[in-house]
């Protein structure tokens, strides 16, 4: 079953059709360090950047949220109540997303929310009210880049030294950190396109886990 809870009420950024509506954030190795089934706040360190990068997609309008595997609960290595104080500790550092979608089962249970499948992002799109086609997902592995592509969604690859040569090589887009990924998505400053337009021409947990 996909969780899709602790929604903040926020507004679609549509003013904007080169602008996505939404971002969504891999949690583990993404925004924060990736410790395997981590269930302690204590040890949630974030991510170079991440601050920095949150900042600016919440500055542009757009709601973020957080789509997460989290088999640790199906495998009895992590309670509920252990995410959800992860969870409580990111957003201490981070702020308050607008969704997190996470899933709790294992890699063998055939749901349709473990990324690679499209439940999550799917989840979240619902959740905030917004297209699949017009959100963005950032993850740091290819699970989280074939749930963009299943979900219709697009997708940015922040590599780590677990992401594998061939998720990096398969990617649609990729950037060294947060920040420079989120600045793909969102572009220069919209007075900064309009005046280039006027003056233009014309006009590892394990390898079979990955989370």
């Amino acid at each position: 079953m996909t969780e899709s809870s602790h929604a903040t009420p926020s507004t679609p950024h549509d003013d904007d059709p080169d602008l996505p509506a939404a971002v969504l954030f891999d949690r583990d190795g993404t925004l924060v360090e990736d410790v395997p089934y981590n269930g302690d706040p204590a040890l949630v360190r974030l991510m170079p950047t991440a601050r920095d990068a949150v900042e600016a997609v919440r500055a542009a309008g757009i709601p973020v949220g957080v789509v997460s595997n989290q088999s640790g609960v199906a495998r009895g290595l992590l309670t509920r109540a252990q995410v959800d104080a992860v969870r409580q500790r990111v957003e201490e550092l981070l702020g308050p997303f607008s969704v997190w979608a996470v899933c709790p089962h294992g890699p063998g249970d055939g749901c349709g929310c473990r990324k690679p499948a499209p439940g999550l992002v799917r989840a979240a799109c619902e959740q905030l009210g917004v297209p699949a086609g017009r959100t963005a997902v950032i993850g740091d592995i290819g699970a989280d880049m074939g749930a963009a592509r299943a979900a219709g969604a697009h997708g940015v690859l922040v590599p780590t030294p677990v992401t594998r040569a061939e998720e990096i090589a398969s990617a649609g887009a990729v950037a060294p950190d947060l920040l420079t990924a989120v600045g793909l998505l969102l572009g220069p400053p919209k007075a900064a396109r309009r005046a280039a337009v006027a003056g233009a021409p014309g006009a590892r947990p394990g390898e079979g886990e990955r989370r």
